[in-house]
């Protein structure tokens, strides 16, 4: 065995010790059914093994469970060390994630223009919630000049492809006239197509009054026009994504869960 051999495989077993957890051999197919049923033993070792071959969706995986816990002890630094070889790779979630381990200063130093980088490449690549997030950072001012008009263009582009937190938000800013001009059949549009969409039933709830009060002032035509909207509306475009991560927290209002 030659010596360059030797230590690509002395590498490999300081990997696998260093984690405390063996990567094992497995199908892509296996390990994803493994993470299903709530075996995350026997899915970290499967994702090791696919993430220390350089397959980047192993690797966002395996960032997502050293972030979360599940499988292995929760290390936030080995989080975002996965999440950057995964999102150096172009993978759009972990690109997004990433960003988000820098917004709130997990595993890295808290650097607002970072994270703001982060999401930016995952909006290009068309990922709703780096979307959802640059239009959370134009919002609010974070690691850039505040320009509602630009977060309300970032909202849209997520709420578009079906994201019902952005189109709760670009229905509050069409309502209010911040960013984009005060526009209530827009509104209720917006608040409408969230409200179908929406899995908790308390933000649901919150939803319909929001679209109830702005119904009060609408006339007849207006109100059908918006209902019509509503309708008729389809997202463009999927959101390309392994998985569902919670929300961001970047804006207080009108969700306030944190996206890690």
């Amino acid at each position: 065995m030659s010596t360059r051999c030797r230590i690509g495989i002395l590498s490999i077993l300081l990997l696998i010790a260093a984690s405390g957890v063996p990567a094992i051999a497995q199908t892509w197919s296996e390990t994803v059914a493994a993470y299903e049923r709530g075996d995350y033993a026997t899915a970290y070792r499967g994702f090791r093994y696919h993430a220390e071959r350089g397959d980047p969706a192993a690797q966002y995986r395996l960032g997502v469970m050293y972030r979360n816990g599940l499988g292995v002890s929760r290390s936030y630094v080995e989080a975002v060390r996965w999440f950057r070889r995964s999102a150096e790779q172009g993978h759009a979630d972990a690109q997004y994630s990433l960003g988000g381990m820098y917004f709130y200063g997990r595993g890295v130093p808290q650097d607002y223009g970072v994270a703001f980088e982060w999401y930016r490449r995952g909006a290009e690549q068309g990922n709703a919630y780096s979307q959802y997030g640059l239009g959370s950072m134009y919002y609010r001012g974070n690691g850039v000049r505040q320009d509602h008009a630009e977060a309300a263009q970032w909202f849209r582009r997520a709420a578009e492809r079906g994201y019902t937190h952005a189109q709760w938000w670009l229905g509050i800013m069409y309502e209010e006239g911040t960013g984009v001009l005060q526009d209530y059949v827009q509104a209720h549009k917006w608040y409408n197509i969230a409200s179908s969409g929406i899995q908790e039933s308390t933000n649901r709830a919150r939803l319909v009054y929001n679209r109830e009060r702005v119904a009060a002032r609408l006339s007849p035509s207006q109100l059908a026009h918006a209902q019509r909207l509503a309708r008729e509306w389809r997202p463009h475009g999927d959101n390309d994504s392994d998985s569902s991560p919670t929300l961001p927290a970047h804006v207080r209002r009108p969700e306030p869960r944190e996206h890690l």
